[in-house]
């Protein structure tokens, strides 16, 4: 194992840096003060830092969708199709929204996409195809696809407000394993994570489509207390997010739900609960691209961190 492996896994280092980061670790703060978490905002922090945490689940989580939702006054502001998708959540652990953003939007997000690229604005990882937190480099392309409409939306979906945390752009398929976003960006209470999925393009068959397993979200969450992440005071596991996956299949296992592919058209868009179970299909045509784009939004007034690497999420004032 190289040195600089080691480094990434050495978790001090991580410590020493979010010492410098205060401003954006103010929410974790005022969380380990609200809940009597005798915890400093620049240590790590896991879900057993938060174990005898009180804190209650998403309304949706306890309550019926197709009872509670038509009561709500946004939801009667919809289209008859959105409403018809969102009643589901309760049960689904998702909702497909179609024809969400038109033709122009989504042709102005690619257009803004390639000139961020072209001009190096945000990381862009060559290895992946992926471009990480474009909507920090361009105020139109955050307008664009973070409107009021969609903010009201999963703001109703979780009860409470949402705001825009991260961006990820792909250019192809991601081909990554099953797995539930609340290892990697989590909260307390959990379930306080919502993301949405944008086709930036139709997507066809063979591209590497989303799969994901309706109902899934309703099993407990895999967190590192649940497998051997391998984790010490000092170092994260060398090989802690392949044990990861690794439980995640086992559980999969022994579950019947069935696995559903996402073959959206443009403009389509998928909202996910935070433990529904999804993953990229294996890219079979390397020709065809997948243009997409994911948000994730945590709500406020919530503890957010990261699972898997035991950090707290640094979220700009």
């Amino acid at each position: 194992m190289g040195l600089k492996d080691r480094l990434r896994r050495f978790k001090p280092a991580y410590t020493i840096y979010n010492f410098f980061n205060k401003k954006k670790l103010r929410h974790i703060e005022k969380q380990y003060e609200d809940l009597g978490i005798s915890k400093t905002y620049f240590e790590a922090v896991s879900s057993i830092d938060f174990k005898d945490a009180k804190g209650q689940a998403p309304w949706l989580d306890t309550k019926d969708s197709k009872s509670e939702l038509p009561q709500h006054p946004k939801f009667q502001s919809l289209t008859p199709s959105f409403q018809e998708s969102l009643l589901d959540w309760s049960d689904k652990g998702y909702a497909i929204l179609e024809n969400f953003y038109s033709s122009k939007e989504v042709d102005d997000i690619n257009r803004e996409i390639e000139y961020i690229k072209e001009h190096q604005l945000t990381h862009y990882q060559t290895n992946s195809k992926k471009l990480m937190f474009a909507v920090r480099a361009s105020q139109s392309l955050h307008d664009t696809v973070n409107n009021n409409n969609i903010q009201s939306i999963l703001s109703m979906l979780l009860g409470r407000e949402v705001r825009l945390f991260q961006s990820i752009n792909f250019e192809e398929g991601s081909q990554q394993h099953t797995h539930s976003d609340s290892v990697h960006m989590t909260t307390h209470p959990l379930g306080y994570l919502i993301a949405i999925w944008i086709a930036l393009e139709d997507v066809e068959e063979g591209s590497g489509e989303l799969h994901y397993y309706p109902g899934s979200h309703t099993l407990p969450y895999i967190l590192n207390p649940d497998f051997d992440h391998g984790s010490n005071r000092f170092f994260l596991g060398a090989d802690a997010y392949g044990k990861y996956e690794e439980k995640i299949a086992e559980v999969l296992q022994k579950e019947t739900f069935k696995r559903k592919t996402f073959l959206p058209k443009k403009g389509d868009v998928l909202i996910w609960h935070a433990n529904l179970l999804h993953g990229g299909n294996a890219i079979t045509n390397p020709e065809l691209t997948r243009r997409s784009m994911v948000l994730h939004y945590y709500a406020k007034d919530v503890a957010c961190y990261h699972e898997i690497t035991q950090r707290p999420a640094l979220i700009p004032e």
